[in-house]
């Protein structure tokens, strides 16, 4: 494994990479607000976070990646267009010990907050980090969350129905069930047919009054509002077959970006709602010819993504030691709009980026791959 003052070195040169760019290097602090920032990583992140108490600030965290105390950085300068890059460590509890895998390690990053060409600032990131990396020789996989929140918004369905799928974009297991549940395909649990059919002689009111204490959290409310939502959606009539065969062929893709785009402009005929998206990938792909990437090297993967951060919500990438699966991503990156809008309470920044990390990239080196 490599010593900490040659990962701080590598990380030293990898950022020497981004200093082109025009960016402003920055240091957010290890200790970053916990009530405030939790919520905004994947699952995964959340339940390995470092979490205590400060008796001034209440709780804190010690930072699990870059990104978000970046935004926050950032919002709070109220800057608008900028270039950040950083170096550092971040903390993740293992609950398993797992090769190549680190209570803490080091990330070099660039961040990108520019809204006047999403798609180039997508193909600069791209192409640096690829130049970052060329001797390593990595496998490149690139995605794009947005091509499916697309496909879920023009589903012809109830509004609860559609946020529900959009809240379990990132979990592709809960995804999946709500999907075949709500399109009819799934079996519906003998207690949920016990309640329906409860619910058809008495009113929620009642159901609970008979059944005399309550155990648990909910209150009544709660529980009475559930039982009405559950009514609700077995009245509704099933999502289409053919939208829902639509998604399959969506989530299925796994080609080159050209090839790719073709097939999402078969799916976006019967869907059109997936349009935009698509033109989007179509700027995205000629800026990145425009850098020089060769696309043909690339992988594009449709459900790339749904399992890292909840944050991403349009283009996302990584770059991974193709013979050696069991690591994590050499680098890796996306697009998360969204997020900036949380953190700046409704202003949008569009932004963009993405980290590396050092210590891997220094074993792989010396390794040979």
């Amino acid at each position: 494994m490599p010593s900490k003052q040659e990962v701080r070195a590598e990380a030293a040169r990898l950022q020497a990479f981004f200093r082109g760019a025009g960016v402003r290097e920055i240091e957010p602090d290890v200790l970053q607000p916990a009530e405030t920032l939790l919520d905004l990583y994947g699952e995964d992140i959340r339940a390995r976070a470092y979490v205590t108490a400060d008796p001034l600030k209440g709780e804190q965290m010690m930072r699990p990646d870059f990104t978000v105390p970046v935004v926050l950085w950032h919002v709070e300068s109220g800057a608008g267009e900028a270039r950040y890059s950083y170096a550092g460590e971040v903390f993740r509890r293992q609950e398993r010990p797992e090769p190549g895998r680190s209570n803490e390690y080091f990330q070099v990053g660039l961040e990108i907050f520019d809204a006047a060409d999403p798609a180039e600032a997508e193909a600069e990131i791209f192409a640096r980090f690829a130049a970052a990396l060329v001797p390593l020789g990595l496998r490149a996989a690139m995605g794009d969350i947005g091509l499916l929140t697309a496909a879920v918004q023009g589903l012809v369905t109830s509004a609860p129905r559609r946020a529900a799928l959009m809240r379990h974009i990132w979990r592709p297991r809960r995804f999946r069930a709500l999907l075949d549940r709500y399109a009819g395909r799934a079996k519906v649990p003998h207690a949920r047919k016990l309640l329906l059919a409860a619910l058809e002689r008495q009113a929620p009111e009642e159901i609970i009054s008979d059944a005399g204490l309550i155990v648990g959290l909910r209150e009544p409310a709660e529980i009475v509002a559930r039982m009405r939502r559950l009514q609700e959606e077995a009245a509704e009539p099933p999502i289409p077959a053919h939208a829902v065969e639509m998604i399959d062929d969506l989530l299925e893709i796994r080609e080159t970006p050209s090839n790719a785009l073709d097939r999402l402009r078969d799916i976006a005929v019967d869907l059109p709602a997936l349009e935009p998206a698509v033109e989007r990938l179509e700027r995205r792909l000629d800026a990145m010819r425009g850098h020089g990437v060769d696309l043909d090297s690339v992988e594009f993967e449709a459900n790339y993504g749904r399992t890292t951060m909840e944050y991403y919500d349009g283009f996302v990438f990584g770059f991974y030691a193709g013979g050696r699966p069991h690591l994590p991503p050499v680098a890796s990156g996306g697009r998360y709009d969204a997020l900036t809008r949380v953190l700046a309470r409704g202003r949008e920044i569009p932004a963009v980026g993405g980290m590396i990390r050092p210590g891997l990239v220094l074993e792989l080196s010396r390794e040979g791959l």
